[in-house]
C-alpha cells in the first residue's frame, strides 16, 4: 500500500474562524466537525483539522499548489479582505509574489500566525 498524508492537526485560538477563513480563501466546500476539529479538505484528499489550544502556538507553514488562474482569485480575495501578502515566507517582501522556478507564489498568515501559501509550480520543478 502507497503512504499517503491523511490529515494533520493545525493548532488554532478560534478553529472554527481560522478553517472557515482558509475555506473561503481557497474557495473550498465549508468546514467539517468532527470532534474537537474543524476539517478543512483539500481536493487531494488531506485534511487541516483545525483544534483549540490556549496555550502558546508553534507557527506552522501550510503550501498549496493551485493552478495559475486560482492563484489570480485567490490573491485577489486576499487583497480584497485588505490582508497583509508577501514574495518571500520570512515576510521581507511586502505586497510581492514570487516568480520561483517559473511559477508564481505568494505567502499570507492566518489569524495565528501560521505562514500559508500558494504556488502554480512546486520548487525545484523548474530546472
Amino acid at each position: 500500500m502507497p503512504v499517503h498524508l491523511n490529515h494533520t492537526i493545525v493548532h488554532a485560538r478560534d478553529p472554527q474562524a481560522s478553517a472557515q477563513l482558509l475555506c473561503e480563501l481557497l474557495a473550498l466546500g465549508p468546514p467539517v466537525r468532527f470532534g474537537p476539529f474543524h476539517g478543512v479538505e483539500l481536493d487531494n484528499g488531506v485534511t487541516l483539522d483545525y483544534m483549540h489550544v490556549d496555550t502558546p502556538i508553534d507557527r506552522q507553514h501550510y503550501a498549496f499548489i493551485v493552478s495559475e488562474d486560482e492563484f489570480d482569485q485567490i490573491l485577489g480575495r486576499i487583497r480584497e479582505r485588505g490582508m497583509p501578502y508577501w514574495a518571500d515566507p520570512g515576510h521581507h517582501e511586502s505586497a510581492r509574489i514570487n516568480h520561483a522556478d517559473g511559477g508564481r507564489g505568494v505567502y499570507w498568515s492566518d489569524p495565528d500566525g501560521h505562514n500559508l501559501e500558494i504556488i502554480t509550480r512546486p520548487y525545484g520543478s523548474g530546472g
